[in-house]
């Protein structure tokens, strides 16, 4: 009596399992779309909050560019008054407050965008430490003015234009 009885437990366990599994066997795709749809709409909520600030990000980035472009900065700090070394400090402390100033947009724009940004940076701040080296001493601001410039004008394609265009191809991945 008493296997009996162990048999029909037995009997009951195995029933309610396959019951229990037949359920979830069932229930599993509908339960997979919830999730499915739940996921969709959450990324459509961030995405919904993030994309204004990515297009913020991106417009900030493009006016970084703008702003270090030398025939932008150099008008935009003057200087021509001051030597060639107090300009180049100048110049630099500029390039590099500006970047410190957008360096949280990285955040928000492609891995692209950001190298851009960095090249343009670096070699802007190369551009001029290698146009004030090769001026004499008492050179003055509008030496080294006129010496980045023409460096600028020798090359081929335009590097600040180059890098907009850059970005602003990153940008359109959005449309």
């Amino acid at each position: 009596m008493n296997s009996n009885y162990l048999l029909e437990i037995l009997k009951l366990i195995v029933a309610g399992v396959g019951v229990v599994y037949m359920a979830f066997y069932l229930l599993k795709p509908y339960l997979d779309k919830s999730e499915s749809l739940q996921l969709i709409e959450l990324k459509k909520s961030i995405s919904s909050q993030t994309l204004p600030l990515r297009f913020q990000a991106y417009e900030r980035i493009v006016l970084f560019v703008e702003r270090v472009n030398p025939s932008n900065m150099l008008v935009r700090v003057g200087g021509t008054e001051l030597s060639a070394v107090e300009l180049h400090s100048i110049v630099v402390a500029e390039i590099r407050n500006e970047f410190q100033h957008n360096i949280t947009q990285q955040i928000y724009v492609s891995s692209r965008a950001w190298a851009i940004v960095k090249r343009v940076k670096d070699d802007t701040l190369s551009i001029i430490t290698n146009a004030v080296k090769g001026l004499p001493a008492n050179a003055t601001g509008l030496d080294l003015s006129k010496t980045i410039l023409a460096h600028l004008s020798h090359l081929d394609d335009n590097p600040y234009d180059i890098a907009l265009n850059i970005i602003r191809e990153d940008m359109e991945a959005f449309f």
